[in-house]
């Protein structure tokens, strides 16, 4: 086992499929001055909504479906990100389905927490770890 450091101030991966937006939106609006404390990155279009709707200042990668996904990852994989939060769409077919179960696989291989939903974000960003460092233990595969 390795342990890395996860940061006080993490760097939180926000990602949303087209019909979990509205979601994702209402969430951040909710959650905007703990959010505000944090380092944001987004896939494309969700880190668009957020920004304009809520004034948040997030670094945007490429749409998911144009690779924004598999940029999220390789930050993952690279230390640059603490907290991933997908709402994905269970009920609707994605073209890149492949992706998405990559970027979902490497999250877990570096022990990052995982929000998959609006009650599983509530839990993470509410808990006292968020705002403090953590030690993440990453196993040697």
């Amino acid at each position: 086992m390795t342990n890395i450091e996860s940061p006080a101030i993490k760097r939180i991966a926000l990602v949303a499929h087209d019909n979990m937006k509205r979601e994702m939106l209402e969430w951040a609006t909710e959650h905007k001055e703990e959010l505000r404390r944090h380092v944001l990155i987004a896939t494309g279009s969700t880190g668009k909504l957020v920004a304009d709707s809520t004034g948040l200042t997030l670094e945007r990668m490429r749409s998911g479906p144009l690779g924004g996904d598999q940029q999220i990852g390789a930050r993952i994989s690279d230390g640059g990100i603490d907290v991933l939060l997908f709402f994905w769409d269970p009920l609707e077919p994605q073209p890149h389905d492949p992706d998405i179960r990559a970027l979902l696989r490497i999250a877990v291989v570096w022990n990052i927490p995982v929000a998959c939903n609006r009650a599983s974000a509530d839990f993470i960003l509410s808990s006292p770890l968020i705002g403090s460092p953590y030690q993440r233990r990453v196993p040697k595969y």
